[in-house]
């Protein structure tokens, strides 16, 4: 099967140096030189590799990596002339899997999209995260209660729905389990970029969220606000 491979870099030299490369290697080609046509190209034909620089000339590519995440797990190789460790661990924790420094060889790229897409195919099982009674599943895409048909409770039910936006916020919290998420990188990875401002979201949705899946939603153990920084699962 052909892979479908995103390049996102607004020097046309390179850009056309690297479709022109990847086309000969036969992996299916699209392109985008800004944050927005990236984010939109993805949307209209999800690529199986991500190439993306940092440098773009509406928004960052950190902000592309957000979006991204916010609704899928897509391999994301950044290309940055920046080579600051700054810039490497801001990109990588916000959701990059690698990060190569120009100038490049194109033999250590393509065997890092090699290797990328390997893990991508062959990834490892996904814990269950366990929330009060409930175990959130995200490779099943499930939130069950095992015990809650033995239990005897007539009210109780053993899966709990979530709609898609409840589900994206929470699996970002679960993946990163004991660390506080800043407000405006969920708003970014559930919502996109734009919505960094909307905090009425967040403090909405995680009530729901709290409503359906905490012991007792007034006193959460597992779902913690963390006043004036963000949010935090606590396992």
């Amino acid at each position: 099967m052909t892979a479908r491979v995103l390049i996102v870099d607004d020097e046309p030299q390179l850009l056309r140096a690297l479709s022109i490369d990847l086309r000969g290697r036969h992996y299916e080609v699209d392109t985008a030189t800004t944050g927005s046509t990236a984010l939109a190209a993805a949307a209209r034909k999800q690529p199986d590799l991500v190439i993306l620089d940092l440098g773009l000339p509406d928004f960052g590519g950190t902000e592309v990596i957000c979006g991204l995440r916010g609704w899928t797990n897509v391999p994301i190789i950044v290309l940055s002339g920046r080579t600051g460790s700054a810039d490497k661990i801001g990109a990588l924790d916000r959701g990059a899997d690698d990060y190569v420094t120009k100038p490049f060889s194109m033999e250590e790229l393509h065997a890092r999209i090699r290797a990328a897409l390997r893990r991508h195919d062959n990834p490892e099982p996904a814990a269950k995260y366990h929330i009060g009674d409930w175990v959130v599943d995200l490779t099943a895409h499930t939130v069950s209660r095992p015990g809650a048909a033995a239990s005897g409770d007539a009210t109780a039910t053993d899966t709990a729905h979530l709609t898609r936006t409840e589900w994206n916020l929470l699996e970002v919290l679960l993946r990163n389990a004991g660390k506080l998420v800043d407000s405006q990188q969920l708003l970014t990875q559930v919502w996109g970029p734009g919505y960094q401002r909307e905090t009425n979201y967040l403090r909405f949705y995680m009530s729901r969220l709290r409503g359906k899946l905490e012991p007792e939603p007034s006193h959460p153990r597992h779902l913690l606000t963390e006043p004036g920084y963000g949010y935090r699962y606590r396992p």
